[in-house]
């Protein structure tokens, strides 16, 4: 059996105030074009469908052309979705029950109540059933009526209420299993703090979302969705495919791709690499203004300027745009001196957290505790209590 392992298509996203609805349709395209040419048996996308949670009519249009044209060159194919932390669970949870019968499973919302389990859909080949377990993007407070408190009545942590969850399921382990999930799963032996995040991810405060990953032990591989850069969580075949399409600056020059997996029987599995040529890359070029100049292109580019001297703003902005048409930002490389010389590169930026505390500098560990708490929840964009 062959499935497609992709996830964080964040539909609707601008990079930097430019509309990449072109570029993300021409990479659905390459998408449909390998799938065209494989007729996996499954196609999985591990969350964040969408950017923001009430997406754009346009972000929906081209989520629903991208879903029209799979279904058109893989008919036979098993359709999987799982809502990210982006997605709206309830939106994506819309028909739900009808379009399981037309071989697409659109997952929004995780087990609620103590009667309910995580859904699963159960393929089969020449080597017996395949089970894919479909786990949307969870936080502790959705799932409390299963998972229960701690001994305060407060709810658990991500890592435990993960390991609770999947618990719960009865995973034959002599059969091929595999987990479809959008969380922060931290490789064995790693730290988080060591894990390169992009800046177009929405981190927590103090890493609080981080699962162990001894948790996906049971199954044959986990498709991963959340991180953006692709990576192993500990395994080969524990993998986070990343988006198919850079989305910020920091994810300049990274490759790009989806993920084939080739399951045989118990046991024998290979993955491959799809890659993912976008119509324009995101490039960081610095130099002199002249030295930029000469490097000219259409692709998505933010300029460093080394200059010592001051330019003038208006025709350097001018000439800038006219060499590159889709220009993202135009930064300068600073230099100060101190009065001891100490020249700095760069400015230290503060996260949401850092900064508050440099306006309220005396807080004891309870008051850091609960600004940690309000900045995660304003972050997933929940209610703060």
């Amino acid at each position: 059996m062959t499935f497609y392992h992709l996830s964080d298509l964040h539909l609707g996203l601008k990079l930097i105030n430019h509309s990449l609805q072109e570029d993300q349709k021409y990479i659905l395209d390459k998408i449909i074009e390998y799938a065209n040419e494989d007729k996996p048996e499954a196609i999985v996308i591990a969350g964040d469908i969408y950017d923001k949670a009430i997406p754009s009519a346009e972000a929906v249009e081209l989520f629903d052309e991208f879903m029209s044209k799979l279904r058109s060159v893989t008919p036979q194919s098993e359709l999987m979705l799982i809502s990210g932390n982006h997605d709206s669970a309830p939106r994506l949870d819309v028909f739900r029950n009808i379009l399981k019968h037309q071989k697409i499973h659109m997952i929004g919302n995780p087990p609620e109540k103590p009667e309910d389990h995580i859904e699963k859909v159960t393929l089969r080949d020449s080597f017996g059933p395949v089970n894919f377990y479909l786990l949307p993007f969870v936080k502790p407070s959705m799932v409390k009526a299963i998972v229960g408190t701690d001994q305060n009545g407060n709810n658990l942590s991500y890592n435990d209420t993960i390991h609770k969850l999947l618990a719960r399921e009865d995973v034959n382990v002599n059969e091929r299993n595999i987990l479809v999930s959008h969380q922060f799963y931290l490789p064995a032996g790693k730290d988080a703090s060591e894990i390169e995040r992009m800046e177009s991810e929405i981190c927590t405060v103090g890493n609080i979302d981080q699962v162990y990953s001894d948790v996906l032990e049971p199954f044959d591989y986990a498709a991963l969705g959340h991180i953006h850069k692709p990576m192993k969580a500990g395994s080969e075949f524990f993998r986070y495919c990343g988006t198919p399409l850079a989305c910020s600056v920091q994810e300049a020059g990274q490759e790009k791709g989806i993920i084939r997996v080739r399951l045989d029987e118990k046991g024998k599995r290979s993955t491959e690499v799809l890659p993912l040529v976008p119509m324009r890359q995101v490039m960081v070029i610095k130099g002199s203004l002249d030295e930029v100049l000469s490097k000219g292109c259409d692709d998505f580019v933010t300029v460093i300027l080394t200059d010592k001297v001051d330019l003038d703003v208006l025709d350097m902005q001018d000439r800038l745009r006219y060499a590159f048409p889709n220009l993202l930002e135009i930064r300068r490389e600073i230099q100060r001196k101190a009065d001891y010389n100490v020249r700095f590169s760069e400015e230290k930026v503060l996260n949401p957290y850092e900064l508050c505390c440099s306006f309220l500098p005396d807080m004891d560990e309870y008051e850091q505790e609960l600004l940690k708490d309000v900045i995660n929840s304003v972050q997933d964009g929940g209610d703060v209590n």
